[in-house]
C-alpha cells in the first residue's frame, strides 16, 4: 500500500474511484450501460491524443501539432475512402503513414535544427491545418462506410465498444517499450538530461526523430478512430486536443521537463476529464466550464509535481548534510 501511495497513477486513481461512487450515487443513470458505453468511447479516443502528447512530454519537449495531425490523418483517410474509393483498411494504414511521416518531419527539424519544438510544431501545426483545409475546401466528407460506422460505434461485449481494443494495445505497447525496452530508456534519458544522455552513447537526434514519429503515429490513430465515432470526416478534428493532451499526461504524473511519464497515470487522467465532461452533461452545466476545469487540474498537477521535487531536494540535500 505504501508503494502503491507513492506511485504516480494512485492519486489519479482514487480521485477516479471517487468520482464514479459520487457521481453514480447522485446519478444513478451515469452507471448505465449505455452512459458507460459512452464514457469509453470517449476515454479510448482521448488516450490517444493525450499518449501522443506523453511521448513528447517524455523527452522534454512538446508537439503543438499533435490536433493539425490527426486532422489532417482524419480527412485523408475518409477522403481516401469517398473520393478514391479505397477499402478503409487501406486508406487507414496510409493515413497512419501521413502521421507518422509528419511526425518525422517534425523531429528532423527539431533534432537538426537545433530550434525549439516549440516554434517547430507551431509553425507545422500551420502547415498541416492548410492542408486540411485546402483538401476539404472546409466541407466534411460524409460516405463513410458502415463498417468504419460500427467499429466507431458498437460494441463486441456490452457495452464495451470496438475502440476500447486499440486504446488497450497501445497503453500496454507503450509500457512496455518506455519500462522495458532500451529505446524506451533512452527516451527517458534524453529527457532527464540529455547532455548526459549523449556521453552515454545514446543518438539524442535519432531518439528525438523517434519520439516525434511515435507522437504523429499515435495522433493520425486518434483521427481514425474519431471519423469512426463521429461517422464523417470533420475538418475541425483536432482542433481542441491541445489543451487535453497536455492536462491529462500532467495530471497522471508527467513532468513536463522530461525524464519522467505514467502510462496508467495518464489513462486515468484521460478518464477523470472525460467523467468531468460527461457530468457537466448529465448535470445540464455549461460544457464550455470543461476548459477552465481542465485549466485547473493542469495547474494543480504541475503544483503538485513541484511539491514532490521540492521535497525530494531537500531530502536529498538532508541526506548529503
Amino acid at each position: 500500500m505504501q508503494k502503491a501511495w507513492q506511485s504516480d497513477w494512485f492519486g489519479p486513481f482514487a480521485i477516479t474511484l471517487a468520482a464514479i461512487v459520487i457521481v453514480g450515487v447522485l446519478n444513478p443513470s451515469f452507471l448505465s450501460p449505455f452512459n458507460i458505453q459512452i464514457l469509453l468511447l470517449a476515454i479510448s479516443v482521448n488516450a490517444m491524443i493525450a499518449f501522443s502528447q506523453m511521448i513528447i512530454i517524455a523527452i522534454g519537449q512538446m508537439n503543438l501539432s499533435v490536433g493539425a495531425i490527426g486532422g489532417l490523418a482524419a480527412i485523408s483517410f475518409a477522403g481516401m475512402m469517398e473520393v478514391w474509393g479505397l477499402p478503409w483498411p487501406i486508406a487507414a494504414v496510409l493515413a497512419l503513414m501521413i502521421g507518422l511521416f509528419a511526425g518525422i518531419a517534425n523531429g528532423a527539424f527539431v533534432a537538426f535544427t537545433g530550434i525549439s519544438a516549440f516554434v517547430v510544431t507551431l509553425a507545422s501545426l500551420s502547415v498541416f491545418k492548410g492542408i486540411n483545409l485546402g483538401i476539404t475546401e472546409a466541407q466534411p466528407f460524409y460516405q463513410i462506410p458502415d463498417s468504419v460506422k460500427a467499429i466507431g460505434n458498437e460494441t463486441f461485449l456490452h457495452p464495451l465498444p470496438w475502440l476500447v481494443i486499440p486504446a488497450v494495445l497501445v497503453a500496454v505497447s507503450l509500457w512496455y517499450l518506455l519500462f522495458r525496452l532500451p529505446l524506451g530508456r533512452s527516451i527517458l534519458a534524453v529527457g532527464g538530461n540529455s547532455h548526459a544522455a549523449e556521453l552515454s552513447g545514446i543518438s539524442v537526434p535519432g531518439v528525438v526523430i523517434v519520439a516525434h514519429a511515435i507522437s504523429g503515429l499515435l495522433a493520425a490513430l486518434a483521427g481514425i478512430m474519431l471519423v469512426g465515432r463521429l461517422q464523417l470526416g470533420q475538418p475541425t478534428i483536432g482542433d481542441d486536443w491541445l489543451i487535453l493532451s497536455f492536462a491529462a499526461p500532467v495530471i497522471g504524473g508527467a513532468i513536463l521537463t522530461g525524464g519522467k511519464v505514467s502510462v496508467a497515470g495518464t489513462f486515468l487522467g484521460v478518464a477523470i476529464v472525460a467523467i468531468i465532461t460527461q457530468v457537466l452533461v448529465l448535470f445540464s452545466i455549461d460544457p464550455f466550464l470543461v476548459q477552465v476545469v481542465l485549466g485547473g487540474l493542469i495547474l494543480w498537477a504541475v503544483g503538485v509535481n513541484r511539491l514532490r521535487e521540492v521535497r525530494a531536494e531537500r531530502q536529498s540535500s538532508a541526506a548529503g548534510a
